[in-house]
């Protein structure tokens, strides 16, 4: 009888190993270090973005191409309307260039060690990310999930959790000092072999600006030209929120150096247009942008962003 207890004793860990199963990718990597995910062309992740002043949209993060010699993935998005929006509006960082050894992402052309892989509780490092120059710290590495948060001097807050199960960003929240959320990110799923069309715009900010009621007309001028790479535009991308009064007015518009009119626009009373987004050819040179807006509560909110297009078909 003791020989077969001592026996059923000895077999009982191969016995709860068989039971649970083989480990998981995220078992393993929780421990020994949560490491940078092997990334494919196609791997995909949809994502929720809420924005104070854009509202909510969705948008699918694609890995569309990757560059070994540099050591880098392409990530873009699979909608074009997405694509321009989130060039003009930019929050959303991780767009284009990401490092395969580290998911770094590019602010003002530097990669920013955002992850810290392998993840190891209380580590700490710093990056640069929104404009802000953070220092972070792992809290928690769990079953291949790691949580951080960061603080930067100016007394913004930064949390974000790192899945390896997912192989990215499970979540992301930036508050700022008067305690509003400037930016939320939510995975709301996640595959890979993604088919179809996926886009990404290199853009630099030109212009922005707010009119509100005024007896005068707005007059204000930009060059299209500066981006980083030196290579000239292909697009600019405008945005525009527009909400006019009962009894209200308002007008825009935006002329190339050879005076045509790519963007026109009238509102009447009691007129909105939210959010919209398109693009418009670009012409190397100075833009003027006249613009009318009458009726008290009434605004006319413009961005305009110059762009280098890249698209690739997946599948």
């Amino acid at each position: 009888m003791r020989a077969a207890m001592l026996v059923a004793l000895l077999l009982l860990p191969a016995l709860a190993g068989c039971l649970e199963g083989p480990r998981t990718q995220s078992e393993i990597e929780a421990e020994e270090g949560l490491v940078a995910p092997p990334w494919e062309v196609g791997d995909w992740w949809l994502y929720t973005f809420v924005t104070p002043e854009f509202g909510e949209d969705s948008a699918r993060l694609v890995v569309a191409d990757e560059d070994p010699v540099d050591g880098q993935w392409m990530l873009g998005i699979s909608s074009e309307r997405e694509a321009m929006r989130h060039a003009v509006v930019n929050h959303n960082p991780f767009l284009g260039r990401v490092t395969m050894d580290a998911l770094s992402v590019y602010e003002n052309g530097e990669a920013q060690r955002v992850f810290s892989f392998p993840f190891e509780r209380d580590d700490t490092w710093s990056f640069t990310l929104f404009g802000q120059e953070w220092t972070a710290t792992t809290t928690l590495v769990d079953r291949g999930v790691a949580t951080v948060v960061a603080s930067s001097d100016s007394g913004h807050d930064l949390q974000y959790t790192m899945d390896g199960g997912v192989g990215f960003l499970r979540d992301l929240t930036w508050t700022d000092p008067a305690g509003v959320d400037r930016l939320r990110m939510m995975l709301a799923g996640s595959g890979d072999s993604h088919n179809g069309q996926v886009h990404f715009l290199r853009a630099t900010d030109l212009f922005a600006d707010v009119y509100t009621d005024s007896d005068a007309e707005f007059r204000d001028s930009f060059l299209d030209e500066g981006h980083p790479s030196g290579v000239g535009f292909d697009r600019l991308v405008w945005y525009l929120d527009v909400d006019i009064v009962a009894g209200g007015s308002g007008s825009l518009v935006l002329r190339d150096h050879t005076s045509a009119s790519p963007l026109s626009r009238a509102w009447g009373a009691g007129s909105a247009e939210r959010g919209a987004v398109g693009s418009i050819p670009s012409v190397s040179g100075e833009y003027q942008l006249t613009a009318t807006v009458q009726g008290g509560g009434s605004h006319v909110e413009v961005r305009l962003a110059g762009a280098i297009s890249q698209s690739w078909t997946l599948g």
